[in-house]
């Protein structure tokens, strides 16, 4: 099992690559056991695709068989590419007049705009559902404030805001959703019973009507034949 911790640093991708940060990382107790005795060590390292050259540092717990990495401010938890590259296009998101539009302009190159929506959704629904998050657990800092990047910007007056947040919400982040946090994704809405919508075609049949005596041996017949009356008598044996 992997679990992600935080690794405060406020370098950028390119710096954290270049300097080869990684190796500068540390963690001195397993936080599992912090009076030792777990066998707690240094892990090497991961690789992320994306910025080319990023590792990044992980430790091992042998008493439970757990591996710990610590996961710079610059990086998106569960996604690849930077936090920065990661904000610009949930703004894209939010400025467009839809999430169809938006996934043009984000993946102008992936010829089926229901492919590229797939790529987007998942990105736009973390970020919002841990703003949404916060907007609760931090309501000296974010009281009415939308559920928005744009709007977290204003309120904290930065030009990138999704890495100054990991920071804010670190007491929080074991249960925000990526790519803030290291919790769980969201999850999807469920359609409501009967709410899916109706077949096309014609109306189904009505339900058979069957017999049923009536008074003064009057039966009513479940299916009648052409030319026959509603009601008949039956002979009584």
């Amino acid at each position: 099992m992997l679990v992600q911790l935080r690794f405060a640093t406020r370098l950028t991708s390119v710096q954290y690559v270049t300097s080869e940060a990684w190796k500068k990382a540390s963690l001195s107790r397993c936080p599992m056991h912090p009076k030792g005795g777990c066998g707690f060590s240094r892990h090497g390292t991961y690789k992320r695709e994306d910025p080319h050259g990023t590792r990044i540092a992980r430790w091992y717990c042998r008493k439970d068989h757990v591996t710990f990495s610590l996961l710079p401010d610059c990086f998106p938890s569960r996604f690849e590419a930077t936090m920065v590259e990661m904000e610009q296009v949930v703004v894209m998101a939010e400025e467009a007049p839809g999430i169809e539009a938006a996934a043009g302009k984000v993946r102008p190159r992936v010829e089926d705009v229901r492919s590229a929506v797939r790529w987007l959704r998942p990105r736009v629904h973390g970020v919002h559902a841990a703003l949404h998050c916060l907007v609760g657990l931090l309501p000296t800092v974010f009281a009415g404030c939308a559920p928005t990047v744009l709007a977290f910007r204003e309120a904290l007056g930065v030009a990138w805001v999704l890495p100054v947040l990991r920071e804010k919400a670190e007491p929080y982040l074991s249960e925000l959703p990526p790519p803030i946090g290291f919790g769980p994704r969201p999850m999807r809405r469920l359609p409501k019973p009967g709410a899916g919508q109706h077949y096309s075609g014609p109306d189904p049949p009505t339900r058979a009507r069957y017999s049923c005596r009536q008074p003064g041996g009057m039966v009513r017949p479940g299916r009648r034949k052409t030319g026959e009356s509603t009601w008949k008598t039956r002979k009584r044996n």
